[in-house]
């Protein structure tokens, strides 16, 4: 009985899912694209065209102002280093009143940075060898303790002092920003030991220019 009912059931499923379906589908025209879309050229939908680095080949401050100095190294020091570590990327000084087909930024500033140092350091422990003689150890057996000991790694953390070079590059045409980078370097030493790594920290800034 209960199969007959069942059988029955599953009939009259079947017969409402061959019945029509009451929703139907329906769609509204797209309307008119505006006139002025077929003379626009939309920029976004496509991507950047790679950069031709090689048609830069001269440059000027940005604003026409150059670097900042400070009391560890002025204004004409980072002048001279970024002019000499652009120079040796084919990059020349902008002559007269001629346009500058990069701008250039450059920023020097102090930073702090946290170090790490571990240091292990040897001990003999109560109960255990020492550094040299005869005793017992925890267990209770005795000898020598020659070259038996233990080590405890004790890292310290200090801070240091580093200049950080930062240098921007801008289209002398558009204005976009090209390419940027910074170094570090120590700010120890004496004045000629800074003026040699800021020239280090310049040319270590600009290894990566022009990109590949």
């Amino acid at each position: 009985m209960l199969r007959r009912i069942a059988f029955g059931l599953l009939f009259l499923g079947l017969g409402a899912c061959q019945g029509t379906n009451p929703y139907t589908a329906s769609s509204n025209p797209l309307p008119p694209a505006p006139p002025q879309a077929a003379h626009t050229f939309d920029a976004s939908a496509y991507p950047a065209p790679p950069r031709d680095y090689g048609r830069y080949r001269n440059w000027a401050w940005l604003d026409g102002q150059p670097p900042a100095g400070s009391a560890w190294a002025d204004s004409a020091q980072v002048a001279e280093a970024v002019s000499n570590a652009l120079d040796q990327r084919g990059l020349r000084p902008a002559r007269g009143n001629n346009p500058a087909d990069l701008r250039v930024a450059a920023d020097m500033r102090l930073e702090t940075r946290l170090r790490q140092v571990r240091d292990d350091y040897g001990y003999g422990g109560y109960g255990s060898y020492g550094y040299g003689g005869y005793g017992y150890d925890r267990y209770g057996r005795y000898g020598n303790g020659y070259g038996l000991y233990g080590s405890v790694p004790i890292v310290r953390t200090y801070a240091v002092e580093v200049v950080v070079v930062r240098i921007e590059l801008f289209d002398g045409s558009s204005g976009q920003p090209v390419w940027s980078a910074s170094a570090e370097t120590s700010s120890q030493g004496s004045l000629s030991e800074r003026n040699e790594a800021l020239h280090k920290a310049v040319q270590k800034a600009l290894t990566a220019y022009p990109p590949s």
